[in-house]
């Protein structure tokens, strides 16, 4: 199988990033209780540009670094007493830059929780705040609205990598590859449904426009595990679809084209992985990824019987009670899923 993508034409590593992760306004944290001093082990691009601090230099820490000594503040005993308690807060934070000077931090923080009861894992969502007092309610709202579909996105992967992790050693900087891009496909749809939002009159705010936020995905992905030789094209109709349709179908292209990346053009300078969503006639929407690599390897049972991904694309296509084939062609990989369209209307 495959994932490996670059864009419609050959690319390298652009200079300027992923369009929708620059216009994300609002800064996610994932921190881990069960680790050594409930260290940080996934920050999202907004996250980088707000304190100056890349993931290299924030994953494995404890988010205090920020307050940089300045800890005689009334929402830092708040933000313990919740983490001690593991319960939600919504405080205002004096914290400071990477370059030294200071802002204002409004975290909204809410643990994750398992339904064995663990806490594995702390969500914080930021903002600037004009003053140690705001509470705008505005603000508020849609920040609680961001951290909500988060958390209840997050809730199968996170599940998973529990199951995963009971198996292996974890550290903070495996847990960032491990959450990461499953994150940022989600960031993705987020980014999707507010561009929308912002230049259409449709009142159905809980609706996307599928095609646009599959091709944000594969162009993210090229973006990201894009290597020179290697072009991606992609082909997607319009159609729209309930949100938590969207999100299911987002994180199965993304895993797919992902497991083609690392796998597909081993040992190969060049290659093709297409990306093509279309409605059938027959009441049905199909979403094929294929490569040209090198095929997958005889007997093995993908997504039976695999790893992390493809546990999460065998979840998420029975819970959409659709089909997935996995073939080899005469050159390379094809993954075709077929969902039923009554499945995907929207109200």
């Amino acid at each position: 199988m495959s994932n490996d993508a670059s864009s419609t034409a050959q690319m390298s590593r652009p200079a300027v990033p992923v369009e929708a992760f620059e216009r994300t306004s609002y800064a996610f944290v994932l921190t881990n209780p069960l680790l050594k001093d409930n260290p940080i082990v996934y920050v999202n691009r907004a996250f980088e540009r707000m304190t100056g601090y890349s993931n290299e230099m924030a994953v494995g820490r404890n988010c205090r670094f920020l307050q940089a000594g300045d800890t005689d503040q009334k929402g830092i005993k708040r933000l313990r007493a919740a983490i001690s308690a593991r319960e939600p807060v919504t405080v205002v934070l004096r914290n400071y830059r990477a370059d030294g000077s200071m802002f204002l931090n409004r975290l909204m923080m809410t643990p994750l929780n398992t339904d064995e009861g663990e806490t594995p894992y702390f969500l914080g969502v930021q903002s600037i705040a004009e003053s140690e007092d705001d509470a705008e309610s505005k603000v508020l709202d849609a920040l609680s609205e961001i951290q909500h579909r988060v958390k209840n996105h997050l809730s199968m992967i996170i599940g998973m990598i529990r199951l995963q992790a009971r198996d292996t050693v974890d550290t903070a900087g495996n847990e960032f590859e491990t959450l990461a891009r499953r994150v940022e496909t989600l960031q993705l749809l987020y980014e999707e449904m507010n561009a929308a939002n912002a230049t259409s009159r449709d009142s159905n705010k809980d609706s996307v426009n599928l095609g646009a936020y599959l091709t944000r995905v594969s162009n993210a992905i090229a973006y990201i595990d894009g290597r020179s030789g290697v072009r991606v094209n992609i082909d997607a109709d319009e159609y729209r679809v309930p949100m938590e349709t969207a999100t299911q179908l987002g994180l199965i292209v993304s895993e797919v084209m992902t497991n083609a990346m690392q796998h597909a053009f081993v040992d190969r300078d060049s290659g093709l992985v297409e990306v093509r969503f279309k409605q059938l006639s027959e009441g049905v929407l199909r979403i094929q990824v294929s490569d040209d690599g090198v095929g997958i390897p005889e007997g093995t049972e993908w997504p039976k019987k695999s790893s992390l991904g493809g546990r999460i694309v065998q979840q998420l296509t029975k819970g959409l009670k659709a089909e997935i084939a996995v073939e080899r062609g005469l050159s390379g990989t094809i993954v075709t899923l077929d969902v039923p369209r009554e499945l995907t209307q929207t109200e």
